[in-house]
């Protein structure tokens, strides 16, 4: 895959599980993809949540995404160092597109939504055809 195609699969599948360290403990979740373009990849938490305390303490980070298929199965690995966003244009944006954070802003503002971008990442595509073969990065 080139750095297109790993954007058109990030979007196509946007259920992706995030690891974070704190302290010297691993966390892995899982997350929405909002988007994923040539400005970054996109995606939202709260600002009272352990997620966004860990993004703070120690912004790099690993995603994976994976197509579902279990006959031609494609995992999607991207490393790199998150940025918090604080645009208000692009929260509202957002939370025009995702009904259930309206009723946090309705509540509070946008000031609790915390918007990351990660970058300039590292990319690697894993199927089972290359289970075998030397990892390559693409750059994002």
């Amino acid at each position: 895959m080139n750095k297109a195609e790993i954007f058109e699969f990030l979007n196509v599948n946007p259920i992706l599980h995030l690891a974070t360290v704190e302290g010297n403990k691993p966390h892995v979740r899982g997350m929405l993809l909002y988007r994923a373009d040539e400005n970054g990849i996109i995606f939202n938490t709260g600002k009272m949540k352990d997620l966004h305390r860990q993004l703070t303490g120690n912004p790099n980070v690993e995603m994976s995404f994976n197509n579902g298929s279990l006959e031609s199965l494609i995992q999607v690995r991207v490393i790199g160092t998150v940025e918090l966003v604080e645009d208000i244009e692009l929260k509202k944006e957002i939370v025009q597109k995702r009904e259930f954070l309206k009723q946090l802003v309705e509540q509070a503002g946008y000031e609790p939504l915390a918007v990351y971008r990660i970058k300039n990442g590292l990319a690697a595509v894993w199927t089972m055809k290359t289970n075998f073969a030397t990892k390559e990065f693409i750059e994002l």
